[in-house]
């Protein structure tokens, strides 16, 4: 009977600890079930805060490590081939230079030095980017080929980033829903693999094999693993973009300017105030950004004098985090809107960078035999929220309305060319590699496989044909075809299609596809043969993005606006 008393005794005690427990479960649960609601519905914000954090400890960056860039010889070589170099604007829009319908707020922003580039040498006006977003362009420009030859048709983009966007993507209440596929997205490769075939001749490698120091400045974005890097690529000397920060968010100097858009939040979330000089350890600059690639571009000219160099300066300015200069905001004080004072001020530093550039030449005695070409890697962003930044034309980054391929697009070479030339031939990203090429005296070895063509003959007045009948794009569903005056694009899977004619309606708002049925047939022939010849991406698109042509990101979709889905 005790016995029996005991047993019962510690089942008891069980049943009571069990219904203890329960009833503290009954209790958390609820804050249990709260809890995990709000972590997934503020995990964007949660992770927009976490990431800097964990990067900081993942990836230290030192204080300023001064760069120790090549030096050439001490007095002038005998090669007397021009200096070559090349100024890559990123996100910079048709009309954010004064000298195309105004700049900048209605030419209140006056972008001086870059119009006395074009007024010393020629302007495209209608100059091409090879894609509306950041690396494929790139990729064109280093290799003189569509990007699509070599499968780089989509712009990698951190893990990190794109859970962000993806998770955003879900979110957004604009009436366009995002298409994402989770399952590609898990098995993409590294962000660092991402990167451009390292059996790819680059313009670096041309000139570097052939004589010429070439270094390379700012923003790569064409894979940074090893064979993929700058150092890999052609260039002797890199000082390479890591961080997208123009400065700590907070310092003293710096004006902000955050958009309530899904690239901005992701833009922000990833940042980090950082580079690498040769693949070194990181480290902060120690001034604006824009500024400090600009000081170092000055000390590689300045070392290379007497030889012959290739510089190539990929400026991050204007891409998105909107930051700049408190001096220069404050020049902007007649502008209306924060938003644009802050970008407005961004410009002013490009400027001021080409102008610093320009009269280092000029002081070194050797501007006349500098081959400058100065573009941008697309059109103006829909994520920042202002309106014309690509105007007259429709559309943004993102589309291949012309707002977001047609760029600023000027080469300058006082001994060669004359000033104040302006040309309404079609020109393509991929012309600046042959160029480049003839003005150093070259013939590459890969000749025959390059898309573009030398455009020294045109900017000397000695061709009068057009250097292009037909330019293509393409991404994933995103399409588009330039054949004569004939301007084609098409959305595949929503099968929304548009023709203008560009030698009456160049800013396209007159679709006139239905009247001209037997042009459409002969151009999707062509694009037919295009994607024919080209490769299968090097990686996958995993989402496939709603791109409003006439409102910018986040803006409310209503019935008859038009739209593209874009593939990456």
């Amino acid at each position: 009977m005790k016995k029996w008393l005991q047993e019962r005794s510690i089942q008891m005690r069980e049943l009571w600890l069990i219904f203890k427990m329960l009833k503290k479960l009954f209790y958390f649960l609820p804050i249990f079930l709260i809890s995990v609601f709000l972590i997934w519905e503020y995990k964007v914000n949660i992770l927009l805060w976490s990431i800097p954090k964990i990067a900081s400890v993942t990836m230290p960056v030192q204080e300023n490590i001064p760069t120790s860039w090549s030096k050439g010889p001490k007095v002038a070589s005998e090669d007397d081939r021009p200096n070559i170099i090349l100024i890559l604007a990123d996100d910079m829009g048709y009309n954010d230079i004064s000298m195309h319908n105004g700049g900048a707020a209605d030419g209140t922003l006056q972008t001086q030095n870059i119009d006395a580039l074009a007024k010393n040498g020629m302007l495209f006006s209608r100059g091409y980017a090879a894609n509306a977003t950041c690396a494929p362009s790139r990729a064109s420009i280093m290799t003189g080929k569509y990007p699509t030859r070599f499968g780089y048709e989509f712009t990698p983009v951190p893990a990190a980033g794109r859970l962000i966007m993806n998770w955003l993507a879900e979110e957004s209440d604009t009436g366009l829903r995002a298409r994402i596929d989770q399952e590609v997205a898990t098995k993409l490769p590294p962000f660092m693999l991402q990167g451009m075939p390292t059996e790819e001749i680059t313009i670096a490698e041309v000139l570097r094999d052939s004589g010429y120091y070439t270094a390379h400045i700012g923003k790569w974005h064409l894979g940074h693993a090893y064979g993929m890097d700058p150092l890999s690529q052609g260039f002797q000397d890199s000082l390479s973009m890591v961080g997208p920060l123009y400065l700590p968010e907070d310092h003293p100097d710096v004006v902000n300017a955050k958009f309530d858009t899904r690239i901005d939040k992701m833009i922000w979330g990833v940042s980090q105030y950082s580079a690498t000089f040769n693949e070194g350890d990181l480290f902060a600059p120690d001034k604006y950004l824009t500024d400090y690639y600009t000081d170092e571009a000055l000390k590689v000219i300045e070392n290379n004098k007497n030889r012959p160099f290739f510089l190539y300066l990929s400026h991050w300015a204007i891409h998105n985090p909107l930051q700049a200069l408190r001096s220069d905001v404050e020049q902007m004080s007649h502008m209306e809107g924060h938003n644009l004072q802050v970008y407005s001020g961004m410009i002013a530093a490009l400027d001021r960078s080409v102008g610093e550039v320009v009269q280092k030449l000029k002081d070194l005695d050797i501007h006349g035999k500098t081959l400058i070409i100065f573009t941008s890697d697309n059109g103006g962003a829909n994520y920042i929220e202002l309106d014309d930044i690509n105007k007259p034309y429709r559309g943004w980054k993102i589309s291949f309305f012309e707002g977001g391929i047609r760029v600023p697009y000027i080469v300058s070479w006082p001994d060669e060319i004359n000033p104040g030339q302006n040309s309404n031939d079609a020109v393509h990203h991929f012309d600046i590699f042959s160029t480049i090429a003839a003005a150093a005296r070259i013939k590459p070895s890969n000749e025959n496989e390059l898309d573009g063509v030398n455009l020294i003959p045109y900017l000397k007045n000695e061709k009068t044909t057009q250097p292009h009948q037909t330019l293509f794009w393409r991404s994933g569903n995103h399409q588009s075809v330039l054949h004569g005056k004939w301007k084609y694009i098409i959305s595949i899977k929503e099968n929304l299609r548009w023709l203008f004619d560009t030698s009456v309606d160049p800013v396209e708002q007159n679709n006139i596809i239905k009247n001209h049925p037997e042009e459409v047939r002969l151009i999707e022939e062509l694009l037919v043969q295009f994607n024919s010849e080209q490769k299968d991406p090097l990686f996958p698109a995993s989402y496939e993005i709603p791109v409003m042509i006439d409102k910018y990101d986040g803006q409310k979709y209503e019935e008859g606006d038009e739209y593209i889905y874009w593939s990456n």
